[in-house]
């Protein structure tokens, strides 16, 4: 039996890690949850996994929790960032999926790993804020950390039983989002609704626009150098609007391996819970036959400028990063709002890195720092985008 927390359990990713837990009763038991403001979701959670303990994002979504559940209901409830940090480094967790959404899901996880536990990394943005620090840190305390993105959760598995020395190459796969075929005058009038409908994957408002942006490509490539210590040059991108091969790897002597499988985040999820095992699906099963052809296509950065933005930041380093997640982030909600257009977001991004002086190999006190100065920073363009 293995005892799972989650970070971000009524998100996507949370919601199917516990699809998978709860198909799988006598493997897992779920030992805490962590969730933002959704607290009539998490009530349900709770009643159906029991959870020692849970946390919530304010005061006020723990008190309502407490009013939404009887009396007999016996959980611990905590909120804030140091109920985030207690139930992510609870004693009796095996392994902690780190699903929260955005740079908030950074101070939990790295509490996790403090705490000398084993992490399913489905929050690439700890990887991009703080890659050096939480290599670092889970070499010290001999944890694994297990990607959870299909794209790097395939790479992952492309690499298993061979040596990282053979390593030449990794190719990132994206569908290419709902805007693949679209021209530069027809992004311009680009509408959330039309960029929160993705043609493959059912994500977050956040994750659904970057990935129609590439942005999202672009922070995973950055994850990618962290997670395998790879030269970001050698780190390709490729649309394959499939989602079939979920990346893959080449070798030095020219060899290509690929992982390939039906786009569902239960997959990944459910290998990341299991490693070094894989456990029985009733999913679908992948029927090359009746798909046909796979097709793949070199991305178009002039029209998707955010996926090498992100590339520089990520070969640029320090704060670099932390700066362009901060950005996409205030940019984006921008976008959602109406604030601002969707070729906007680049151009906004870009502005903000500009306007920074990158601290390099920073402590944790810099990331923080260099994220609340981009949040503003992006602000004040925004409002001077919009006069």
């Amino acid at each position: 039996m293995k005892n799972i927390t989650i970070l971000g359990s009524t998100g996507s990713i949370g919601c199917n890690a516990l699809n998978v837990v709860e198909k799988n009763p006598e493997r897992f038991r779920v030992v805490t949850l962590a969730a933002g403001e959704n607290v009539i979701r998490l009530k349900k959670q709770i009643e159906k996994f029991r959870p020692e303990a849970v946390a919530v994002k304010t005061k006020q979504a723990a008190l309502k929790l407490r009013e939404l559940l009887t009396p007999k209901t016996r959980v611990k409830i905590v909120y804030d960032i140091e109920g985030l940090k207690e139930v992510a480094s609870f004693p009796s967790t095996d392994i902690v999926v780190s699903a929260i959404s955005g740079s908030a899901g950074l101070i939990p996880t790295l509490a996790a790993i403090d705490a000398g536990k084993d992490i399913a990394l489905a929050n690439k943005e700890t990887m991009v804020l703080a890659g050096e620090i939480v290599v670092k840190k889970s070499r010290q305390k001999g944890i694994k950390i297990i990607p959870v993105d299909s794209e790097h959760s395939a790479i992952f598995q492309c690499l298993q039983g061979h040596r990282r020395e053979d390593l030449h190459h990794i190719i990132l796969t994206a569908s290419g989002g709902p805007f693949f075929k679209f021209t530069e005058s027809q992004l311009k009038r680009v509408t959330p609704h039309q960029a929160l409908r993705h043609p493959k994957w059912e994500m977050g408002k956040k994750i659904t626009i970057d990935s129609a942006s590439m942005m999202n490509k672009g922070l995973e490539v950055i994850e990618a150098k962290w997670l395998f210590n790879m030269d970001i040059h050698a780190i390709d991108v490729m649309i394959h609007p499939q989602s079939i091969v979920h990346s893959m790897v080449e070798f030095n002597d020219g060899a290509l391996i690929a992982q390939m499988g039906i786009p569902d985040m239960k997959i990944p999820i459910a290998y990341a819970l299991t490693y070094p095992g894989r456990m029985i699906s009733e999913l679908p099963r992948l029927n090359l036959i009746k798909i046909k052809s796979l097709e793949f296509y070199k991305p178009d950065v002039k029209k998707f400028p955010c996926l090498n933005i992100a590339r520089e930041a990520g070969m640029c380093g320090g704060t670099a990063p932390a700066v362009l997640n901060a950005a996409d982030e205030v940019a984006v909600s921008a976008f959602i709002q109406k604030r601002s257009c969707f070729t906007d977001l680049p151009v906004i991004i870009e502005k903000a890195l500009s306007k920074h002086r990158v601290v390099y190999h920073p402590s944790l006190d810099d990331i923080l720092q260099a994220d609340l100065w981009a949040r503003t920073e992006t602000e004040k363009i925004i409002e001077r985008m919009v006069k």
